[in-house]
Parts: structure tokens; C-alpha cells; sequence
């Protein structure tokens, strides 16, 4: 008689327990205040809005093939690579007879150019003081990354690679950054 007054206990009680979980719960779901707006609007005037200005695809294009005719011009075979200001890949062209390594390395340089806003050649004195800055992801500290600016803040950058220095590679990638002036 104890086993079955004990049993009829202890299914009570958790009988008891589980409806007061599910009335709390249910009571509290009725009581919770209305969801946020999916979207809160964001107010220019308060600083949450910042304004840049990127490249188009159009004028990357432009870029890469100046720069791709003026390696061809001089019989160079490179690949280029035009990068927006967050490193992403706009486009890129590979010259007939460019290395397999050529591609991969203008993305590179791109990224690092536009990173600095500075020419990869410069970047590659820098190493000196800061040997671990070639550390960095995504980076290629070597000459041949030219950055594209406006109003002195990178908007987008410009690897070559493949020619036999890093020098012509980086006058390649100058060519690129001139076509956007005209």
C-alpha cells in the first residue's frame, strides 16, 4: 500500500510540475513586450551611416585592360587583377602565356596595394622595420601592386604579376591607375 500511495504521490506532484511550466511559460509569452522592427532605419545625422565611394565594374574593367595592353605592348605576359576597396576581387584578366603563379599573385598584390594605400614597391622598404607585416593573410609584399585613390582614401587596387620584375609589373599597374584619370 506504501509502494502505491508513494506512486500516486510522485505522479501528482510531477503532474503538478509540469503544468505550472507550461502555465509560467505560456503566461510569460503573453506578457512579453511586441518584437523590434525587423528594420530599425538608420538616421545619417546621428552617425550611423558613412559614405563611400567605390569603383564601378565598368571603370575596373577599363583599368585591367590598360593595364593588360600595356604589358602586351612591351611583350609581357601577366595576369591583373583590380580589387575594390574591401579587397574583393572586381576583375580579373590573364594575359596569353601568363604563369599559372601570375593570377593568384596579382590578386595579392591588388589586395595588399589598396590595404596601404600605397604601392607595393614602398610596402616591400617597410619590411625592414616590420619583418611581420608579410604575416598578414591575403598579402604579397613584392613590387607590382599599384593603389587607386580619391581624395587621398584608397577606393580600389591593382596587382600585376608575372612580367620578369616586380618593377614592370608595378609600371603595368600604374598604366591601370591612369586609364582611370581619362
Amino acid at each position: 500500500m506504501k509502494k502505491i500511495l508513494f506512486g500516486a504521490t510522485a505522479a501528482a506532484v510531477l503532474a503538478a510540475g509540469t503544468f505550472g511550466a507550461v502555465s509560467a511559460n505560456a503566461s510569460a509569452n503573453a506578457s512579453a513586450p511586441a518584437a523590434a522592427p525587423a528594420a530599425v532605419m538608420a538616421d545619417a545625422a546621428n552617425g550611423n551611416l558613412r559614405q563611400s565611394t567605390h569603383l564601378t565594374i565598368e571603370a575596373a574593367t577599363k583599368a585591367a585592360q590598360a593595364t593588360l595592353d600595356a604589358a602586351e605592348k612591351a611583350n609581357q605576359r601577366v595576369s591583373v587583377a583590380v580589387v575594390d576597396r574591401n579587397g574583393n576581387t572586381l576583375v580579373t584578366l590573364r594575359g596569353d602565356g601568363a604563369g599559372p603563379q601570375s593570377y593568384e599573385s596579382a590578386v595579392k598584390k591588388a589586395f595588399t596595394a589598396v590595404s596601404w594605400n600605397a604601392p607595393t614597391s614602398e610596402l616591400v622598404k617597410r619590411l625592414t622595420n616590420a619583418p611581420t607585416l608579410k604575416d598578414i593573410p591575403g598579402t604579397l609584399f613584392l613590387a607590382g601592386g599599384a593603389p587607386v585613390a580619391t581624395k587621398g582614401a584608397p577606393i580600389a587596387g591593382i596587382g600585376v604579376a608575372g612580367a620578369p620584375s616586380g618593377d614592370l609589373d608595378e609600371k603595368f599597374a600604374q598604366a591601370g591607375v591612369a586609364a582611370l584619370a581619362n
